[in-house]
């Protein structure tokens, strides 16, 4: 079978899954959000954490609580890394120095997994599992808990509760993001994804020297970082590691699992909103985008090689690994930036400017086609009510979506919460540029080594955790950073979010009248991806003028 053919083949094979797993997925979790039992172990966890698990929130209180789990999570992993070396399986590792320490504990708090490290090299196996892995279940469960709000904001009408926080972390930890791990992490042991205790084992080489070779639980740690959208891998070559992601078979179920939970949470929102067309329309623009991205990317590492060595070999394999190809790479780098997984099995630094460039634009698009789980999904509903909100100036009427009145006060969440990002990562590039010591991290000088600066500080704010490997990151002022623009870039938005959907839940619904904007067709689907696409290339094509694109044009 020749590559191209093998390539359609893996696509298909993966739509094919992820269409599969939409329905019974995508009606588990909105179950998981609604129901009012509580199972014997979560009533146990609420007894513990003194949380009344049969009384709802109100927005302020649940965002409260989400800051103080998020706080303390933080001061936790800072502290285990800090002391891994009086640790249990430490394997002689020394503590992480107290810059690198901030910024892997805001990294893995905040769902970014930004590794500014080399994972066989300064992390323990008890950090791994009971820091890093801990923190990718439960950064994720905070982010569809988040989105859960958003949409009860939605449903309910002239309450001041959205949910209770503690109570939607538990049951998504405990009745979606563990078994779904469990069930893939044995299934990646039996392809052949490394899993025991071993420190570095020394074997003999075909040339007759010696190597070490490390170990440790891979695959325990793999399946919950591509569910979660995490990204943190436990080799510093992360997915391109062949004890990570052996084989193309493994690569295709990585890819699934990154997809399958953001994929399926408009499935969720229909159920939830009582109406599947809705979640049908978003799940439409998300397919729309990434297989747009997925084409771009493919032909340009394909086809549109901008240098002799690349026209000679037929494509661009550098920094790829031929055992994956192309097609397994390209459609992995897509996947991975459009949504906040962050998680690698090829050098982005190394794609062409069109390719590289469309990964930093799909980090820019915020990460909604499908995105991170539950950020995706609360990040395009945000767009959507931008998207309505304009189409009511169009029309002279008061914008409604799904029953709720958009009036000045949910626009200015909405609007703060586009803002944000965009902030964070311009203001974070100019100064990166600013300063000789940080602009002398850039292994490339000119257009690429501004991708780099600006690829990171994107990463960042997006709590994506990818890199253009050419930046040396591990500096005091880069961890700083990288590791305050994480921070920010996670809970401010969730603040404007939480804000938005405590403003929705206090309104009464309005009838549906003939001047009420349809918003499950296939016009709306085409209206919310013009307004995608014009408002991150209003915000960021200055910038990608400077890097990608001078690149491309050079």
């Amino acid at each position: 079978m020749g590559d191209t053919a093998a390539g359609w083949l893996q696509v298909a094979a993966l739509v094919a899954a992820l269409a599969l797993s939409y329905r019974p997925l995508g009606g588990h979790l909105a179950r998981v959000l609604t129901t009012e039992r509580h199972g014997r172990v979560e009533r146990l966890v609420y007894r513990l954490g003194g949380v009344n698990g049969d009384v709802d929130q109100r927005w302020p209180v649940y965002l409260r609580s989400l800051l103080a789990f998020a706080l303390v999570s933080t001061l936790f992993l800072y502290a285990f890394l800090r002391l891994q070396n009086h640790l249990l399986l430490s394997l002689g590792r020394p503590p992480v120095p107290a810059d690198l320490a901030f910024n892997t504990a805001a990294s893995f708090v905040t769902n970014t997994n930004w590794q500014a490290y080399s994972g066989e090299s300064a992390m323990g196996h008890l950090v791994q599992m009971a820091g890093l892995a801990v923190q990718n279940f439960t950064s994720a469960a905070v982010g569809i808990a988040v989105v859960a709000a958003l949409i009860r904001g939605f449903t309910r009408r002239k309450t001041d509760r959205v949910g209770n926080f503690w109570v939607d972390l538990t049951r998504l930890v405990l009745r979606v993001l563990l078994p779904i791990a469990f069930v893939f992490a044995i299934v990646l042991v039996a392809a052949g994804v490394l899993q025991n205790f071993h420190g570095a084992q020394e074997v003999a080489t075909l040339t007759g020297g010696h190597q070490g070779l490390p170990g440790g639980p891979v695959a325990s740690q793999e399946a919950i970082k591509e569910l979660g959208t995490n990204g943190g891998g436990f080799f510093n070559a992360n997915s391109a590691h062949p004890f990570e992601n052996p084989s193309g078979l493994t690569n295709l179920i990585e890819i699934y699992l990154m997809l399958v939970i953001p994929f399926a949470l408009p499935r969720t929102f229909g159920v939830m909103v009582g109406d599947h067309r809705q979640g049908y329309a978003l799940v439409a623009v998300m397919v729309v985008l990434w297989a747009a991205s997925v084409a771009l990317v493919t032909v340009n590492e394909l086809y549109r090689v901008s240098s002799p060595a690349g026209h000679a070999a037929g494509a661009m394999l550098e920094g790829k690994e031929t055992r994956l190809g192309i097609w397994g790479s390209a459609l992995f780098a897509v996947s991975t930036t459009l949504t906040s997984c962050g998680a690698a099995n090829s050098s982005h630094d190394s794609y062409t400017p069109g390719g590289g460039g469309m990964t930093v634009f799909n980090m820019m698009l915020g990460e909604i086609a499908p995105g991170g789980t539950g950020s995706g999904l609360y990040g395009l509903l945000i767009l959507a009510v931008v998207a309505v909100f304009v189409a009511g100036l169009m029309v002279g009427r008061t914008p409604e979506y799904l029953g709720k009145k958009l009036r000045g006060q949910e626009m200015r969440f909405a609007s703060l919460y586009i803002l944000t990002t965009p902030a964070l990562v311009l203001v974070g590039a100019g100064l990166a540029m600013a300063f000789p010591g940080e602009r002398a991290a850039m292994l490339n000088p000119g257009a690429h080594g501004f991708t780099e600066v600006l690829y990171a500080l994107t990463s960042s704010a997006n709590n994506n955790g990818s890199a253009f490997a050419g930046l040396s990151a591990d500096t005091v002022w880069y961890n700083t950073a990288l590791g305050i623009v994480m921070l920010l870039g996670r809970f401010l938005p969730m603040v404007f979010v939480l804000a938005l959907a405590g403003s929705l839940a206090r309104q009464q619904p309005v009838p549906v009248t003939a001047g009420t904007l349809p918003t499950h067709r296939p016009q709306f689907v085409g209206l919310l991806t013009g307004v995608i696409l014009i408002v991150v290339g209003l915000t960021y094509f200055p910038a990608l003028a400077l890097g990608p694109l001078a690149e491309g044009l050079r």
